[in-house]
């Protein structure tokens, strides 16, 4: 039995202009996570994947200030994560709470993706 978390990003599920290469990427990520899900269920592994939206790290401090307020203003709950929610997020998916769920993915983005 085990746990494996993958991480995706929100741009794998919604797309993101400009960043065809990422996107991509991260839609394999997910396609991957899925296709582990199922062929592990059988030996009790679990697989799933979380998908962070705009979190602040040093790559997002360094963004002009339109392209901050643009992707904010995408953002229903109006903040950008931090690493610590997406790092709760990957706790509670290797946890033995999380035993029964596989093969999904959990958007860490203040309703971004919804």
């Amino acid at each position: 039995s085990g746990r494996i978390v993958n991480i995706a990003s929100v741009s794998g599920l919604m797309g993101n202009p400009g960043q065809a290469n990422y996107s991509a990427s991260k839609a394999g990520v997910v396609g991957f996570t899925k296709t582990v899900a199922r062929e592990m269920a059988g030996r009790n592994i679990c697989c799933n994947a979380v998908a962070p939206g705009f979190i602040d790290t040093e790559m997002t401090r360094v963004l002009p200030d339109k392209a901050k307020e643009r992707a904010l203003s995408l953002i229903p709950l109006g903040r950008m994560g931090t690493v610590d929610d997406v790092a709760a997020a990957v706790c509670f998916l290797a946890s033995d709470e999380a035993g029964y769920i596989t093969g999904q993915v959990l958007a860490v983005d203040g309703g971004m993706a919804m």
